[in-house]
């Protein structure tokens, strides 16, 4: 079996598409086509098979993607570990949520700029969803992203996760509209305690917006989502002008005027990760800055 095949098969695993397959690895849908054809007679298998105007793979082609994600991302470690050049450097390229560069980029930036000024990166601010399809893309090397047990994220299969920290969070509202008792209230409590308001959602995650739906679901109530607002601050803002109530995290001082209700039973915890492509993270810089990182969220 021809490994330089095997791209062709996973991309379509991906996408669907031979045409979007063609567009991502810069050729034409007839050599895609050739390529897991001729892949299919090396494994003596039908990979694909028609599916109305399309195709789509084959219970041996869903198997055959499968290891072919484990196999390329072993060649392309074994090709970082044997580098000659294994010496940390570069630039390494991260996106991730606000919190998260805050916590642990930006300190790793200032130490390695001591340690290691070889290695670089560049920092951009982006919510799960996007940073998770940049780093499919190529056009980031580490993602740090979210999401909360209450509404868990599927995790592209080409991708891999390190936990990095979790954190509880809370229903943000008016201090002088806290419940009497209000300790005294489970989450599903809290929530049927202020139905009556607007909600405020966030503008780039629909993470927050399903968190509030199962628990309002849950203690049969309807909320009214009428905000969005992708900024923790901007979120203090709307509660603190009496536009709504909004999810905030428990860890953080908010602002006075706001108090943050704890939920239990049941709780929301946002769960962050580290996440980069399958056989990335052998890179040496990479690999020092994913370090770097850990180790900070492990003594956060």
């Amino acid at each position: 079996m021809d490994t330089r095949r095997l791209p062709y098969l996973v991309e379509f695993a991906r996408h669907g598409s031979m045409r979007v397959v063609a567009e991502v690895l810069g050729t034409s849908t007839s050599v895609v086509s050739q390529q897991i054809a001729a892949l299919a007679r090396e494994v003596g298998a039908a990979l694909v098979e028609p599916a109305g105007r399309r195709s789509r793979l084959t219970p041996e082609g869903r198997r055959l993607a499968e290891h072919a994600r484990t196999i390329l991302a072993a060649i392309e470690t074994a090709e970082l570990d044997l580098d000659p050049d294994a010496e940390p450097h570069g630039v390494v390229r991260v996106a991730g949520f606000a919190t998260a560069v805050r916590r642990a980029v930006v300190p790793t930036v200032t130490a390695l700029a001591t340690t290691h000024p070889q290695v670089a990166l560049t920092i951009r601010e982006y919510e799960p969803a996007e940073a998770h399809a940049m780093l499919a893309a190529d056009e980031i090397d580490l993602a740090l992203t979210y999401d909360y047990d209450l509404a868990p994220a599927a995790l592209d299969p080409d991708l891999s996760a390190v936990p990095l920290w979790s954190a509880d969070w809370g229903l943000a509202v008016p201090s002088e509209e806290v419940p009497s008792a209000a300790d005294a209230l489970d989450a599903l409590g809290v929530v049927a305690a202020f139905a009556h308001r607007d909600w405020i959602g966030n503008s780039r995650n629909r993470a927050d917006e399903q968190v509030l739906r199962t628990l309002a679901s849950m203690a049969g109530v309807a909320p009214r989502l009428t905000h969005e607002a992708d900024s923790l601050e901007l979120v203090e803002d709307l509660i603190l002008a009496g536009l709504g109530v909004g999810l905030l995290p428990r860890d953080r001082r908010p602002r006075p005027g706001v108090e943050v209700l704890a939920l239990t039973a049941p709780g929301v915890r946002l769960r962050a990760y580290a996440v980069t492509r399958r056989g990335r993270a052998g890179w040496p810089a990479l690999a020092l800055v994913l370090d770097r990182i850990v180790r900070r969220a492990e003594h956060r």
